[in-house]
Formats: C-alpha cells, sequence, structure tokens
C-alpha cells in the first residue's frame, strides 16, 4: 500500500485535544514551523515498504504502557563487552546524554561479557562478523533486572540477528518484559571497511540517536509517520541518518505523560550536551525551540 503523507489536519488530530494544559505545556505541543511534516519516502525507504498506521497521542495513552514510578524510575545501560576495547562510543557520554533526553535517572553497570553463557552466536555469512542471537540476550537481561529498574538496555558493538532466517537486526525489544538490546555495529563505518573524517562524532551520533529511538519504544513510542521525528522508522543507514534527534510534538506529549519532565529545562540540558558534543544542527533547533517558548 502506498505511503500518504497526513494532512495538517491529521498532524494536529494525532497531537490530541490541547484543553486544560497550562500554556507553557500547551505551546509546547503545537506544530509550529520547526516541526516539519514527515519527508515523502524514497523507493527503499521504511514508509515505501512498511504499512504503518501511526500512533496518535489518544491511542498511546489508550495503550497503557509501562512508566516510572516510584520504584521503577531508573534507565540502566548494560554493556555487553569493554566498550573500550571495542573501540565504541563513550558510554559515560551515552549516559549523560540519556539523562538529558529522558529526564530520568541513568545508571551504567559493568560490562556483563557473553562469553560463558547460554547466548547463540554466528559468523554472518555476507559480513564475516560475529552476532549475537537477541532472544537470548533478552533472556540474560531479564534476569538480572534491577528491581528499581524501569528498563534494561543492552548494548553492543556487536551485530546482533533475531532468528537464523534473518541477515541482521539493529535491535530487539520486549516491552512487557522491560528488556532490550541494540548494537551499534552497523552505525560504525569501520564495519563496512569505511574511513571518514571526525569518525569518532559520527559514531556518537548515530549511538545517541539510537538509544534515544529504540529507548522511547520501552516506552510504548511507536514509529512515526506525522513529523520528522526521531521516532522515524529507518530501512537503512541513510535513511537513520537523515531523522533528527529530536521528537515531534506527538511523540514529545507521549514521553512527557510518561515522565513528566518540565519541557523547557529538558530542551536547555539537551541544549548543553548538544554544544559540548558539536551536534549544530540539534544546537540551532534547540536554541529556536527555546525562543519560541520564551516569546
Amino acid at each position: 500500500m502506498k505511503f500518504r503523507r497526513p494532512s495538517e489536519e491529521e498532524r494536529r488530530e494525532a497531537i490530541g485535544s490541547l484543553d486544560g494544559l497550562t500554556d507553557d505545556v500547551r505551546n509546547a505541543f503545537l506544530p509550529t514551523g520547526d516541526f516539519e511534516p514527515v519527508p515523502g519516502p524514497g523507493p527503499n525507504d521504511w514508509l515505501a515498504v512498511h504499512s504503518e498506521r501511526g500512533q496518535t497521542f489518544t491511542n498511546f495513552v489508550r495503550s497503557r504502557r509501562n512508566k516510572p514510578d516510584a520504584v521503577r524510575n531508573t534507565i540502566y545501560l548494560q554493556p555487553l563487552e569493554d566498550f573500550e576495547t571495542a573501540k565504541g562510543p563513550s558510554l559515560q557520554i551515552l549516559a549523560q546524554f540519556a539523562g538529558a533526553f529522558f529526564s530520568v535517572p541513568i545508571r551504567t553497570l559493568s560490562p556483563s561479557t557473553v562469553s560463558g553463557r547460554k547466548i547463540t552466536t554466528r559468523t554472518n555469512p555476507y559480513t564475516g562478523q560475529p552476532q549475537l542471537l537477541t532472544r537470548d540476550v533478552l533472556r540474560h537481561l531479564l534476569q538480572i533486572l534491577p528491581k528499581d529498574a524501569f528498563c534494561i538496555v543492552g548494548v553492543t558493538m556487536r551485530d546482533l540477528y533475531p532468528a537464523p532466517s534473518w541477515n541482521f537486526v539493529f535491535g530487539e525489544a520486549s516491552l512487557d518484559d522491560r528488556v532490550g538490546v541494540f548494537s551499534f555495529a552497523r552505525y560504525d563505518p569501520q564495519f563496512y571497511s569505511i574511513q571518514t573524517v571526525d569518525q569518532e562524532a559520527l559514531v556518537l551520533r548515530r549511538s545517541c540517536k539510537v538509544l534515544a529511538h529504540e529507548t522511547s519504544h520501552m516506552f510504548g513510542i511507536q514509529h512515526c509517520i506525522f513529523f520528522n521525528c526521531l521516532m522515524n522508522g529507518s530501512n537503512h543507514l541513510d535513511e537513520s541518518d537523515r531523522r533528527p534527534l529530536h521528537l515531534c510534538p506527538i511523540d514529545l506529549r507521549k514521553l512527557h505523560y510518561s515522565i513528566g519532565f518540565d519541557i523547557d529545562q529538558r530542551y536547555r540540558v539537551l541544549l548543553e550536551f548538544a554544544r559540548t558534543a558539536g551536534f549544530k544542527d540539534e544546537v540551532r533547533w534547540l536554541e529556536k525551540r527555546l525562543e519560541i517558548h520564551a516569546s
């Protein structure tokens, strides 16, 4: 089925009624000019090959997904190997970003090596790279899920696959069990034997993006079909790179409903992180949002 871009009216309906909200909160969810409509997909893009109905804010509330509470309120990052040895992104910096993005406590656990555990591995026949079977990793994460965890997210520089018939998968999660795993492997140009300028910065940006995208799924937020948004699906790396690092009004409202953060304060903390990380386009976008909120 060919994808039809939602109209402006449909995008506003997906945000939901803003009646009863305070002025500052309501203004944060208005679809003003810096929130761009979703672009039309190219022939190999996600929406060209996947039929998605789209999740409105009302649909999200009715789904009754997990929310942080007084007991389960921490996001745990569980590295599956030593990232310094694996030349992965800095887990300390990723934790700083996650704390800014989700406005909840973030804890990084000590590496939990998969060697010696009942986790199936194989060598991918196309890339020659080692892969981990996601269902085994998810079972391991469920066994070590801390009592105060909203969720635990396994991160790895090894490639993943969900079943013998699949080539690979970027990640997988169980929303009911509050466990997920995703790989940074294919976001590193070296995976494809490519050398790039500012490779470390590129890997960090891609890693922040996939961390926020996949962890947002743990809150029950589905792919976005309404705006150009972090939660857009992606079929390939170029499409993933085109996604912004911020949420559209609909998905921002879903996350705000789940957590209840101060929206302006969240933007200020994210702006500070973006400046430090050198994410220039996101700095400009965040500065514009804060100017709009202040007017």
